[in-house]
């Protein structure tokens, strides 16, 4: 049986899959990089990053930057996720690579939320 876009997507709902690859663009409608995952709290449900892949070529090189959740704002005309930041915001905010991913304790989490202007509870 084919699958269909109902299956992985309704009005409210998106598939974990259909997330992994969407594009981030900054207010100004510039690619700031893609999802590579995003994080789900274990005790709510509720997804508490995105994390963001930027930089390196063709994914090499790339370095990961967690986004709280309620930064993104999906845009249907652009077929991706927006957020109110720019690029020289985003070099600075808290990322990791592939060889040092942190390990996200209330002190990570913390810096995350700061970084962006949000409360971390």
């Amino acid at each position: 049986m084919p699958e269909t876009t109902d299956t992985y997507e309704t009005h409210d709902l998106i598939s974990s899959d259909r997330v992994e690859g969407t594009v981030v663009y900054n207010l100004q409608g510039e690619r700031l990089g893609t999802i590579s995952r995003f994080m789900v709290n274990k005790r709510t449900g509720k997804a508490q990053y995105a994390v963001l892949q930027f930089g390196g070529l063709l994914g090499l090189g790339s370095d990961y930057y967690p986004l709280p959740w309620q930064i993104l704002t999906y845009d249907p005309a652009q077929g991706g996720y927006v957020v109110n930041i720019n690029p020289e915001q985003l070099e600075n905010a808290p990322h990791y690579s592939d060889a040092d991913t942190p390990t996200y304790d209330n002190d990570y989490n913390w810096r995350i939320y700061s970084h962006y202007g949000l409360t971390y509870a």
